[in-house]
């Protein structure tokens, strides 16, 4: 991994990429999602503080773990005055984040659980299907196909 020298307190895209594992493109796309944040040059060149590294890291972190980027867009917004994120912060949000975690487990577990089955069904059916209708939801409303004409509506 290129090392930076001290004295250097901006980075450009490639040496931001480099030192992240980022690729320039996500870097891209992460700067216009608000994530991070760079100055242009006379030139018009992308130029990034080095915390930047660490907010890469925290989205990158809060990615790996499903974490929507609406939702470390938020996170990063509520620090105080845009800061880099700290160990503290990252202790905290991910705390935070622990039960939309601990659901969204639940729910890949009771899909695994039941895949087998609806591929040895293979009916896909509305009315029985737990992945196609988990937990009976359409059940509810009443029999009948209702999904294209609800959005519709």
């Amino acid at each position: 991994m290129p090392q930076i020298p001290e004295k250097i307190h901006e980075l450009t895209v490639g040496q931001l990429s480099a030192r992240s594992g980022a690729a320039v493109s996500a870097l891209h796309f992460y700067e216009s999602k608000g994530l991070i944040s760079s100055r242009r040059t006379s030139g018009n060149q992308r130029r990034y503080s080095r915390d930047t590294l660490r907010r890469v890291a925290f989205v990158r972190a809060a990615q790996r773990v499903g974490i929507p980027l609406a939702t470390i867009r938020q996170a990063l917004a509520e620090l105080p005055e845009e800061r880099t994120p700290t160990r503290e912060d990252w202790a905290r949000l991910s705390q935070a984040w622990r039960s939309e975690l601990d659901e969204r487990i639940a729910q890949l577990n009771r899909l695994r659980d039941h895949l087998t089955d609806c591929i040895g069904c293979g009916c896909l059916s509305l009315e029985s299907c737990v992945l196609s209708n988990p937990d009976d939801a359409f059940g509810e409303t009443g029999s009948g196909s209702r999904l294209l004409v609800e959005r519709r509506r």
